[in-house]
């Protein structure tokens, strides 16, 4: 196997762990740029002169990008080169960043967002192939979780990180603080990362990656337009009907393929298929928690934005900790239990939130704050490893695509879902249509917040069932 190349070279397992720190920085800068501009957003509105809406889109377009791109670069690892498409983006996601800074006005910061959403979608795509050829196998799950780690310190931080750059700085750097980390990351890249060894050559899918996109853009668009217009809209109805019939021409398209953008064939592997799904549901979670969790802490219970950061922090700190261990225990025992554990301490922190109220103590919130931290770090590292084991070295680039497409549409999904949820409750409850807090009526938001985390729970106890059926039904060993 091509791979093994890597595993048996000395030179590149002597600096297989600074691979691995040049890898990460990317990973959680990448991440870390999909949630820090959220806080960022009423300061760019005011000084770009620009109403709320239409800042939003700053927001949205680089997930969009990242999702609509995903695969094209994950299939271009694999027959170009892993390496070569992540040292290409490290440098479009920082010249991206540099560009994203200056306040020129609206369309300059949409085509630098852009630009860094591209070097991204690159860089997210090709991290765990890199790190799945660099590393052996006995130490592939430590590896894996620690960009597990980053991967959720980057999609959690951004709230308390971006606060904190904004109490000093103006909003521009908010991302010129990447330009130097990226810097630093694409030198040590340079000189330590090796000549990729593992390229088909095939040719590109290029109809499935233009179809592939054209589903992201319409189906997405169509959710965060019809958020402010209505979903009833002839325009946004016409925006999902254009990507359901894309995706199905898209299917058909890539089943008659042999070299398709999506090898569909994949998902027929159990171990791959249950992983994805899982991480998907656990990361729309996740993302509940995101959306609520601020507007619980800072308009409910009145705490100043930074040391809301700070307890919020709490999720990513623990699980930075947690998932390097993790993913070291999944080395030597396998994954699937580990997997089901996780989800199971996930579930409990969702119940833990549900039951919150204007009166529950802050330190017992923060337990259930970690406790999630500490769920999603057991769960992580070893169903990365599973994905990444699950499939052939030739489709290890697909294989990181699917995944990081699966983190990203979770975002995306969670954020929708429970700003719809939460929204829709608290309008229940209120008695009228409710599309922001209630200043005056705490009590309505505590309500809707207890139906929001109901379906985050239910969300996960799905993952939980699905995960415990594949462990007390585990015949196939993990591939080496």
């Amino acid at each position: 196997m091509n791979g093994k190349r890597f595993a048996d070279d000395p030179q590149i397992q002597k600096h297989r762990w600074w691979i691995l720190v040049a890898v990460c920085l990317f990973t959680f800068m990448s991440t870390l740029d999909a949630s820090i501009v959220n806080i960022a957003l009423p300061v760019i509105s005011k000084d770009l002169i620009i109403p709320m809406n239409r800042a939003e889109w700053v927001v949205s377009i680089y997930l969009i990008v990242i999702c609509a791109l995903l695969l094209l670069f994950g299939r271009l690892g694999d027959t170009r080169g892993k390496i070569r498409i992540f040292k290409i983006g490290s440098i479009l996601f920082t010249v991206g960043s540099l560009l994203c800074g200056f306040s020129v006005g609206l369309g300059f910061l949409l085509v630098a967002r852009a630009i860094q959403a591209v070097g991204a979608a690159m860089t997210m795509a090709t991290n765990s192939g890199i790190i799945t050829e660099v590393f052996p196998f006995n130490e592939r799950g430590r590896a894996l979780g620690m960009i597990g780690s980053f991967v959720a310190l980057g999609s959690i931080a951004g709230p308390g990180v971006g606060g904190l750059i904004l109490a000093h700085l103006s909003w521009g750097y908010i991302f010129w603080i990447n330009v130097p980390i990226g810097i630093v990351a694409f030198l040590i890249g340079q000189r330590i990362l090796p000549r990729d060894i593992t390229m088909s050559r095939q040719p590109i899918d290029r109809a499935g990656a233009t179809l592939f996109a054209l589903i992201i853009v319409t189906l997405f668009a169509g959710v965060f337009i019809g958020q402010e217009i209505g979903f009833g809209r002839p325009a946004i109805l016409g925006l999902f009907t254009i990507a359901a019939i894309t995706t199905i021409v898209f299917v058909r398209l890539e089943l008659r393929l042999d070299q398709p953008i999506l090898a569909l064939h994949l998902f027929a592997n159990k171990r791959f298929t249950i992983s994805i799904l899982c991480a998907f549901l656990i990361f729309v979670a996740n993302f509940f928690f995101n959306v609520i969790a601020p507007f619980y802490l800072e308009n409910a219970r009145n705490m100043p934005a930074n040391y809301a950061g700070y307890a919020l922090m709490t999720f990513p700190i623990v699980q930075v900790v947690v998932a390097p261990i993790a993913g070291t225990i999944s080395d030597k025992i396998g994954p699937e239990i580990l997997t089901f554990v996780g989800l199971i301490l996930i579930a409990i922190s969702q119940v833990g939130y549900m039951l919150a109220n204007l009166a529950t103590p802050l330190w017992l919130f923060m337990f259930f704050v970690g406790l999630v931290g500490f769920g999603n770090g057991v769960f992580m590292a070893p169903n990365n490893a599973i994905v990444m084991s699950s499939v052939p070295m030739k489709h290890l680039g697909v294989a990181g695509g699917v995944n990081a497409l699966a983190r990203e549409m979770g975002m995306i999904v969670g954020i929708s879902v429970a700003t719809t949820v939460l929204f829709s409750a608290m309008g229940h409850y209120a008695g009228h249509k409710v599309t922001a807090y209630l200043p005056a009526h705490p009590d309505i938001f505590i309500a809707g917040m207890h139906v929001a985390f109901m379906v985050s729970l239910g969300i996960c106890l799905v993952a939980s069932v699905i995960t415990g059926w594949r462990v007390f039904h585990r015949a196939t060993p993990v591939k080496k």
